[in-house]
């Protein structure tokens, strides 16, 4: 599950089994398709992640995922995400972040959105979606970037509602596997935390109509 930081709330055997046992697909293929997608100029926004890693930018899908963009950019014009981290970080899975402070102090959000996981965008590697809770309609400020293909992310159906991709990054995926490499800890209830905080800098709208 890719849940917003709850306490109490973990991956359950089964999701932890999923992600250690899938087979990873091609990495190279992937990182291909990842990095022609931004030799094409769609008019859509872009939105430009500063990072103490690098610069990560993604290109939204807001005629697919409406509400979600327009919820991710309320909080990119509010300043919302400058000084956040990726306190969440799977090698071969995801790294999450939009929520915490370094000291993992966690932001207060607006009202939470509804799920717009039907939209048919996967969750595949280089795409950001919304993390959410157990609760299909949670998801408030955190996101997430795919690490890799996570097909039991994608909707399918009411009994498995899925997590809404509304976009994908079009530069920067390197600076993602970089991310994804980092050395992990636990911190007080957080697992898979960084040691070493990557602070989001700046979220900012670089392009697009």
């Amino acid at each position: 599950m890719i849940r917003k930081f709850c306490f109490g709330k973990l991956f359950t055997a089964f999701t932890v089994a999923i992600v250690v046992l899938t087979v990873s697909c091609d990495r190279q293929e992937e990182r291909t398709v990842v990095e022609e997608s931004k030799q094409v100029d769609t008019g859509q926004k872009q939105v430009k992640l500063e990072t103490s890693m690098g610069d990560i930018v993604i290109e939204l899908n807001e005629e697919a995922s409406p509400i979600t963009v327009k919820n991710f950019l309320r909080y990119v014009e509010e300043g919302f995400y400058d000084g956040t981290i990726f306190h969440r970080v799977i090698p071969d899975f995801m790294v999450q972040g939009g929520g915490f402070t370094a000291d993992m102090r966690e932001k207060q959000t607006h009202r939470p959105i509804v799920n717009e996981a039907s939209n048919g965008l996967k969750n595949d590697r280089g795409t950001i979606a919304m993390a959410r809770t157990s609760d299909p309609d949670s998801a408030t400020s955190q996101f997430f970037i795919n690490h890799k293909n996570n097909d039991f992310l994608n909707y399918a159906g009411r009994n498995k509602p899925g997590y809404t991709v509304f976009g994908k990054v079009v530069e920067g995926i390197d600076v993602v596997d970089a991310i994804a490499a980092v050395k992990t800890t636990r911190k007080g209830r957080y697992s898979d935390v960084p040691v070493e905080p990557v602070v989001i800098k700046s979220a900012k709208v670089v392009s697009g109509k």
